[in-house]
């Protein structure tokens, strides 16, 4: 299995290592310590050499800080985790809901002035970094070595992970050619630093396996102006790529990168969002320009071969998703558990013969366990899946040529009436995103309300945004668009986005419904005033558990959706499956 059960949160841990770590300020004469759930790279997600926040704590989110002072520790989650924390932190930690209250704010209010808290420079971006300075006051930042690493003995060390080449007819575009392109987009300087790791695997048309379900490879890399890179990466990753990288890719060690930033001549661009202060502090006497990353725009707005492959992958694991789906509404209520549920869903992926990995670790909540966002089952809390819950199970796969992440909420037994009028609400909602036509020019803050109205109707809401960006064979979670009350930057052909409103009733049920969705240029229609107009492709096509959906309080706009959506999950899938799981879908898909 690609999924394992272990349970990795242990509260009890935490107080000795907290303890440990005090010890450590003391020495270094601090007041605290930011630990923050980053690497070097700067990327969402870290490998398990660089997962100190959870080390030290027992928080196992994708996203968080630790604020260790001498007398108080903060652990800073946002509303995906409000529940998990409460379980897998010691009371040592306090819980802190972020960014309702500030990182930087919290800090100033808890020490005296004069107070000094330390960070790892690799740890944090130029953007992070002049944002807490601002507004922490008289509380100063120092730059140290990293102090978790210090007290971890038995650190895992840095992934090497073998790198192998993405073929261009899936890239859809030789890397020599994104070498170019990128490079006359630089403007006034004369190289810009890369850290980000689905980046560097993008441009360079590579893969790899340092990091857990995404298939990047750890590396840093320059782009220099006039059409080449630098690739500082482990020579001992590349035994696989053959001549693929070519003479326009020179390859140096990573311990000489620093020396490299040094050596490099001005103007040099950075993107602060992005870009470590170490980096920065290396580069300190240049000229910088300040720009976004150039990577980021454009392998976001994927091209035609990278859009058919992902529409492949999606047929593909939606099959496999129909035949799953088929095979749980076929056990006895009480006979499964959720670790049950995660690895059949697991095999019939397999079974397509295509899987490389899942693209996270498999989302299977029944009943309250449903109502933990980000819920990660393990052997300690496997649950078994009872009548009259809901079980709700996110998941994906990683496939060469695309990526998926799909959630189904499904009925066990007999659902409740108000679990049936609140996943008709969440499902309003998703429709609504997925049948919205909007100007060329808005991004996700202007449309998340859609999928949000159906709940606020009722006073109710859910803690997370509504849409993430997801990568073409890479990140299962990428920038830089999303859809949400911070999504700022514009959507444009070629996106996919995931349409995922929830809700989530503490202690006794969780609800999501997700498709990914792909921007498309919208026909114009007679009359349209408005010059350009986009629309939404839908990528997913698996049923949506019709027995909880009450009916009266759909629109007939939305119902006519539904309808053709399902009977094109029918005519997409249908061919792809036979006998009870055939029987299966036709039922699922039925008119409503």
């Amino acid at each position: 299995m690609f999924q394992s059960f272990q349970e990795t949160a242990r509260p009890e841990q935490g107080p000795p290592r907290l303890a440990a770590l005090r010890e450590e300020l003391a020495r270094e004469g601090l007041d605290g310590f930011l630990v923050p759930r980053a690497d070097a790279h700067q990327g969402e997600y870290v490998a398990p050499h660089d997962d100190r926040l959870a080390w030290l704590t027992g928080f196992t989110g994708s996203a968080g800080y630790c604020a260790a002072l001498t007398d108080v520790a903060g652990v800073f989650v946002d509303g995906r985790y409000r529940v998990q924390v409460k379980a897998q932190v010691a009371d040592v930690y306090t819980p802190v809901d972020w960014p309702e209250t500030g990182l930087a704010e919290w800090i100033a209010e808890k020490l005296p002035e004069g107070g000094t808290v330390g960070i790892d420079p690799w740890l944090f971006s130029v953007e992070q970094m002049r944002g807490m300075e601002t507004r922490l006051g008289a509380v100063a930042l120092r730059r140290v070595g990293n102090l978790v690493d210090r007290i971890w003995e038995d650190q895992p060390a840095p992934p090497l992970g073998a790198v192998f080449a993405q073929p261009v007819e899936l890239a859809g575009e030789a890397h020599g050619d994104k070498i170019a392109r990128l490079a006359k987009g630089l403007g006034s300087a004369r190289a810009c630093v890369l850290t980000l790791p689905d980046s560097i695997a993008w441009l360079l048309n590579i893969r790899g396996s340092d990091i857990p379900r995404n298939p990047v490879p750890h590396g840093f890399a320059f782009l220099h102006a006039e059409g080449r890179v630098t690739l500082f990466m482990d020579a001992r990753k590349l035994t696989d790529l053959g001549d693929h990288l070519g003479p326009l890719v020179s390859v140096a060690p990573p311990d000489t990168f620093v020396s490299a930033l040094e050596a490099l001549e001005g103007p040099i661009q950075i993107d602060p969002a992005t870009c470590p202060v170490a980096v920065a502090d290396a580069l300190a006497g240049r000229e910088i320009v300040e720009a976004p990353a150039p990577c980021l725009l454009p392998k976001a707005c994927k091209n035609a071969a990278e859009l058919e492959g992902t529409r492949a992958a999606h047929l593909r694991d939606g099959a496999a998703m129909v035949r799953f789906l088929a095979w749980l509404d076929r056990q006895a209520p009480g006979s499964l558990t959720e670790i049950a549920v995660v690895k059949e869903l697991e095999a019939f992926r397999r079974g397509t013969n295509a899987l490389r990995d899942i693209s996270f670790e498999t989302i299977a909540g029944a009943g309250p366990n449903g109502a933990i966002v980000h819920y990660r089952v393990t052997e300690n809390t496997d649950r078994a899946v009872e009548a009259g819950q809901l079980l709700l199970v996110d998941s994906g796969g990683q496939y060469v040529d695309g990526t998926t992440d799909i959630t189904r909420t499904v009925a066990v037994g007999d659902p409740g009436a108000e679990e049936c009028a609140n996943f008709t609400r969440v499902l309003k909602g998703m429709i609504g995103l997925s049948r919205l036509r909007f100007p060329q020019g808005l991004a996700g803050r202007d449309i998340d309300v859609l999928a949000r109205a159906a709940l606020w109707e009722v006073g109710l809401d859910y803690g997370h945004g509504t849409g993430h960006g997801v990568g073409a064979y890479l990140s299962v979670h990428e920038g830089p668009a999303r859809i949400a009350r911070t999504g700022t930057v514009p959507f444009a052909p070629g996106m996919i986005l995931s349409n995922e409103p929830g809700f989530y009733r503490e202690g006794a049920y969780g609800i999501r419904i997700e498709n990914l969705i792909a921007v498309e240029p919208a026909p114009p229609l007679p009359g349209q005033t408005v010059p350009r107009m986009l629309q939404f492709e839908t990528l997913t096509w698996v049923p949506i558990d019709r027995r909880l959906i009450v009916t009266a309080l759909l629109t007939q706009a939305e119902r006519d959706w539904l309808n053709a959506y399902h009977a094109e999950v029918l005519a997409r899938i249908g061919p792809q499956v036979e006998g009870e799981d055939a029987d299966w879908l036709a039922t699922a898909c039925a008119p409503l």
